[in-house]
């Protein structure tokens, strides 16, 4: 009998073939999955850390934003005349401080309107040249709906024909759905990820079975059962996958954390919404163990099944 373990030359030749149980598995060798397992791991689960870090944010970024915008809308009145625009600004506001819908309201100063038109228009003469907009800001009550805002804009047109009521939520709404498809995005990666990660694992567990075929037939003949045989190529990936897992974890860690340095340095309040909370981060650091029980439940299912097959 050739290519047997020194251990299971000297079992056989010594007549030792009623072996049973962990006594008989223990002769087949304690070889790692190895070679690239540990890192392709890494890779999958840095990779699936930044893609759940981007998730979170993207979801922190959007709630807070709509806890921002919520039942808030801005009336814009539109009118060449000067004197005429803040006449009808300050009718249409008497008008809105008696509506039971609106439960706040501040007139914008014309200096403010400019500093927000000042990256398209410019400053000085180029703004003067140019007739403002009035904008109000309105807090609205919780059951206001857009039937309402829009019997709310035709009771101000009588004041005003040009004037219109934008609805924050409504312009926003681009922006979610947006957002909603990058975290979309986002869960498909890791889905991917998980996926080829598996296949990295069944393949290794497949390699290793294909090299030690002649042993594992003999340890069968000594008693040694596929749940055994398995525990052993169990073992050895669960070593793989931690090491890898570990390293993923600081790996994608460290790139969220260049990341958020990056952004931080922007100093944009909308920015700062996305970061992650302490929760966020306990879910991330869960990855690399959803990423070892993946691993080591591929493995063994894969062993048992090539056993079923092989024996």
């Amino acid at each position: 009998m050739t290519g047997k373990p020194p251990t299971l030359g000297r079992a056989v030749d010594r007549g030792l073939a009623p072996f049973r149980g962990r006594r008989a598995a223990s002769l087949l060798p304690r070889t790692r999955l190895g070679g690239p397992v540990p890192w392709v791991i890494a890779i999958m689960v840095a990779l699936c850390v930044l893609a759940a870090g981007g998730a979170l944010a993207l979801s922190n970024l959007a709630a807070s934003a709509r806890g921002d915008l919520a039942g808030s809308a801005t009336v814009q009145i539109i009118e060449a005349d000067n004197d005429l625009r803040a006449e009808q600004a300050r009718r249409i506001a008497g008008l809105l401080r008696e509506d039971p819908a609106v439960t706040g309201l501040r007139m914008v100063p014309e200096s403010e309107v400019a500093a927000l038109l000042e990256p398209w228009l410019g400053s000085g003469e180029a703004v003067d040249a140019v007739p403002l907009p009035a904008l109000i800001d309105l807090e609205l009550a919780a059951e206001v709906d857009e039937d309402a805002l829009a019997e709310l804009e035709t009771r101000i047109a009588a004041y005003a024909p040009s004037a219109r009521i934008d609805s924050q939520e409504t312009w926003l709404a681009p922006v979610l759905d947006a957002l909603r498809t990058l975290q979309f995005m986002a869960l498909s990666l890791i889905g991917l990820l998980a996926f080829a990660g598996v296949a990295a694992v069944w393949l290794a567990a497949r390699n290793a079975l294909g090299g030690n075929r002649d042993t594992i037939e003999i340890v069968h003949l000594l008693g040694g059962s596929d749940a055994q045989i398995a525990s052993v190529f169990q073992r050895s990936i669960l070593l793989d996958a931690i090491a890898g897992g570990l390293l993923g974890l600081v790996l994608g860690a460290g790139a969220i954390a260049l990341l958020a340095n990056r952004f931080a340095a922007l100093d944009s309040g909308m920015v700062a919404a996305g970061s992650l909370s302490a929760i966020d981060w306990v879910i991330l650091a869960m990855v690399p163990l959803f990423a070892v029980v993946i691993a080591v439940y591929t493995a063994r299912m894969t062993v048992l099944a090539s056993l079923r097959k092989m024996l």
